[in-house]
């Protein structure tokens, strides 16, 4: 073998070194990247944990007359319960709340009222005579325990003057102001005009709301429906004294407010609010049941309402 074949030779045995070599080291790094994770690792289904809620509906089970009703927390804004509470309802007597809080919003509770002839010629219940004065607390405090219609005419009545308006105009201002969208009243008593108009149409949630506003702005006025009775003493110095048209006031504990309502186009309606727990006051309110119902439904309801902040079925 010559010098030249030997060359060649050394040439091809570097050449298959350097082969080897770059090889060895693409296998290396190959098994490395097979080696590293392509994501992160998944969890096995084994550890994953569904949470699923203990707590019994303590409103699931009450037999309720009603066509509507809610239950509504005045603290946190949050609707506990409900049923058709957005539907537009004759309200009956609880138009008399509209009426006392459209009144507190423009009058003083010291003003004057006087008792105008066109309150006297209204159905019972009424007490009044033609040209009686109150203060606006007081008779408003008569008037929503005993739901006397002549009370709620001389209040609204008072507060048209007072705005130079009529009185459907105030009663709606006050609505609008408390963003009642489902509510307006045709007179202050809530009264039905006819066999087919009420006196005054809303909705449960809107009432919930308003007698909430109520006990805010007047608690000693809408305390006097807590009572079995109220009494109250005209310019004149005559004594009244009047029966809560509930008869359930002493039963509910921690009672706020207590408002009646019934007609034959309504039903039997009821506005409850009590305090839960400290200072944590819950709205209930019934409409469409009857004269009896409504008292039934709404002590079903505030004790669900109870047994819900227990956290028990019920109590």
């Amino acid at each position: 073998m010559d010098s030249a074949d030997l060359q060649k030779l050394a040439q091809r045995t570097r050449s298959m070194r350097q082969t080897g070599f770059a090889l060895i080291i693409a296998s290396l790094f190959l098994a490395l990247f097979l080696s590293l994770p392509l994501g992160p690792k998944e969890q096995s289904p084994a550890s994953i944990t569904i949470a699923t809620s203990t707590v019994p509906n303590a409103f699931a089970e009450i037999p309720l007359t009603a066509k509507a009703v809610i239950v509504y927390d005045l603290v946190t804004k949050e609707t506990l319960y409900e049923k058709n509470a957005d539907a537009q309802l004759p309200l009956a007597s609880l138009t008399k709340l509209l009426t006392v809080y459209a009144a507190l919003s423009e009058l003083s509770p010291d003003s004057l009222i006087t008792i105008p002839v066109e309150a006297t010629h209204l159905e019972a219940p009424h007490t009044f005579s033609v040209g009686q004065i109150f203060s606006l607390s007081d008779l408003a405090r008569l008037t929503l325990t005993a739901s006397l219609n002549d009370g709620a005419t001389a209040i609204a009545f008072a507060t048209a003057a007072h705005q130079n308006r009529t009185q459907n105009e105030a009663l709606a201002g006050a609505a609008a102001a408390l963003d009642l969208s489902q509510t307006y009243a045709v007179n202050g008593s809530g009264l039905d005009v006819s066999t087919a108009v009420s006196g005054g149409y809303g909705s449960a949630r809107d009432l919930a709301r308003l007698a909430g506003a109520l006990v805010e702005k007047a608690p000693a006025i809408a305390a006097a429906t807590t009572q079995s009775s109220t009494q109250a003493v005209s310019a004149g110095g005559t004594v009244f004294n009047v029966k809560n048209t509930d008869p359930m006031v002493g039963v509910i504990p921690r009672l706020l407010l207590s408002k009646t309502g019934f007609t034959d186009l309504a039903g039997g309606n009821l506005v409850l609010v009590f305090d839960s727990g400290i200072q944590h006051p819950i709205a209930v309110v019934v409409l469409g049941s009857t004269a009896k119902d409504r008292f039934t439904d709404g002590t079903a309801l505030v004790a669900a309402t109870l047994a819900h902040f227990a956290g028990v079925a019920s109590l």
